[in-house]
């Protein structure tokens, strides 16, 4: 019950973060953070990180990605439930999950991703990605834990 509280409230923060942004930023406007680092600017984003699909000249409609989201949600939520995770390892699955359910809801209300937080000499993101990237971190670091705990008992 507290993850799946976990994974309402960052979809809600989520979403919250991104009607925020375009309220305040619409028309081009941005906000200085700080000054040279961080700035707030909305764009939308109708591919995947980093544009990685248009780096390759591929374009897919809204709902091929939607799905693909839907689908990777799934494949989380299965290995979640098979493999009985540790509270921490579980926290990290909730945290992809999140991240996947607000960018996906994104994606089937409006056909695409509302992205606003800019870090100068990076892609601009929202409260999702921050969400998949640090639940994606976290899983490697457990896992790396894991094997060399592995490893240092036999």
């Amino acid at each position: 019950m507290l993850l799946a509280s976990m994974v309402v409230g960052l979809v809600g923060c989520d979403h919250a973060t991104k009607v925020a942004a375009e309220s305040a930023l619409r028309d081009g406007r941005h906000v200085t953070v700080v000054p040279g680092w961080v700035d707030l600017r909305l764009t939308e984003n109708n591919d995947i990180a980093f544009n990685a699909l248009s780096r390759l000249s591929l374009h897919p409609p809204a709902w091929v990605l939607t799905t693909f989201a839907v689908a990777a949600l799934a494949a989380v939520t299965f290995v979640s439930w098979r493999r009985r995770p540790s509270p921490l390892t579980a926290c990290a699955y909730a945290l992809v999950a999140a991240g996947a359910i607000g960018n996906a809801v994104d994606r089937m209300l409006h056909g695409r991703v509302v992205d606003f937080i800019h870090l100068r000499s990076w892609p601009v993101f929202n409260v999702a990605d921050i969400a998949v990237v640090a639940g994606v971190m976290l899983l490697i670091v457990l896992e790396r834990r894991g094997t060399r705990e592995s490893a240092g008992a036999g």
